[in-house]
């Protein structure tokens, strides 16, 4: 009886397996989402995108960066250069997850070689792939949480919870990237990857590999030849790792512990009021079921698009503090029980995604009861 318990809960997460295949049978591939009605001119307007509010913030993020990272060399040697290294690597390996993900979706800015030289930077400190990761987060967005399709579902059900301590330092994310760079390096994809990445993409896969391999090996020697250890503190995979830490907890708010398999991102996404600061470093990802509905609608806009939607919208969380209430208790549940998951209230002005369950939180698919 167990074991057959077991069997009927598991899940499989690749995206060459089982619940592909199910996920298919059921339309939930590629499938239509709720989205809440906003007018054609309004929408127009929201997506308008300018180079002027990411420039600014562009330029702070790298005067802060090159400032403590100046203090932190300065001091090296001393405790004093501790608080300048914590808060280097949050602006490196948190803040440059945010700058490769809306430069990505090439709307920071208005002209494209600046969205497309950003995104190459952030993808180096984020230790990713830049094509792979493109194409890996188009996915994302097509079938968001849908077991078997997505390939950034980040904590799979039951959850691993030793695994996500380690993901506070980008330790799994680290040893994967590399084993991936090899062998993308020589000339080879693997079948999830050949899955979502386009034959005529492929070489650039292989060629980036090889260059961030060359990087990463070019600043190590360099660092022992003049023995001058502050840089690999400053560039590479360290700073990715000791500075993962805020943005894995920003990145836990978006979908931990919420629906999966449901074509409506209000079941499975949220939106957290943050401070001014936590925005800037996570450029507004923090309006994330906005995001998902309109994905394109650069992040300075997301502030007023969610005033527009809030009626049609579950009730945004007071603080990321809040968010973690949910959070653990929910994936402690998830342990035991990995068909639980945390149910969204909608509004009573809220339209449904199915309307047959108009009048109610529309049930998920899938393997959700």
């Amino acid at each position: 009886m167990k074991q057959m318990a077991e069997n009927r809960i598991k899940r499989d997460y690749s995206l060459t397996g089982r619940d592909a295949l199910t996920a298919d049978a059921a339309g939930l591939v590629s499938a239509e989402w709720y989205h809440t009605h906003i007018p054609r001119k309004t929408m127009k307007d929201l997506m308008r995108r300018y180079d002027g509010p990411a420039l600014r913030d562009t330029a702070i993020w790298i005067l802060f960066l090159l400032g403590l990272g100046a203090g932190g060399v300065f001091f090296w040697g001393t405790v004093w250069c501790v608080p300048f290294f914590i808060a280097y690597g949050v602006l490196y390996g948190s803040s440059g997850d945010s700058r490769w993900h809306e430069c990505g979706h090439g709307t920071a800015f208005r002209t494209t070689w600046m969205n497309t030289a950003i995104y190459h930077i952030a993808s180096f400190m984020m230790f990713r792939e830049p094509t792979i990761w493109r194409w890996s987060h188009a996915r994302h967005h097509t079938d968001t949480i849908i077991v078997g399709r997505d390939p950034e579902i980040a904590i799979m059900r039951p959850p691993n919870i030793a695994g996500i301590f380690l993901d506070f330092f980008a330790v799994r994310s680290t040893l994967n990237t590399l084993k991936h760079l090899i062998i993308h390096a020589a000339g080879r994809l693997t079948g999830e990857e050949k899955t979502f990445v386009p034959e005529m993409e492929r070489w650039k896969v292989f060629a980036i590999a090889r260059l961030i391999l060359g990087i990463h090996v070019s600043v190590l020697v360099l660092a022992f030849e003049l023995e001058s250890w502050p840089l690999v503190m400053l560039i590479g995979i360290l700073p990715t790792m000791y500075g993962a830490w805020l943005g894995h907890i920003f990145a836990m708010t978006q979908h931990a512990g919420l629906a999966e398999n449901v074509l409506d991102h209000r079941l499975n996404s949220r939106t957290v009021h943050m401070n001014a600061v936590s925005r800037f470093i996570y450029w507004n990802m923090n309006y994330h079921v906005e995001h998902h509905m309109f994905p394109m609608v650069p992040y300075h806009a997301l502030p007023k698009l969610h005033d527009m939607v809030l009626d049609d919208m579950p009730k945004p969380y007071g603080s990321t503090l809040e968010v973690f209430l949910e959070i653990i208790p929910a994936l402690l549940k998830q342990r035991k029980d990995p068909d639980w998951h945390v149910r969204r209230e909608l509004p009573s002005s809220a339209k449904f995604y199915r309307p047959e369950f108009h009048g109610q939180n529309a049930p998920a698919v899938g393997h959700l009861p």
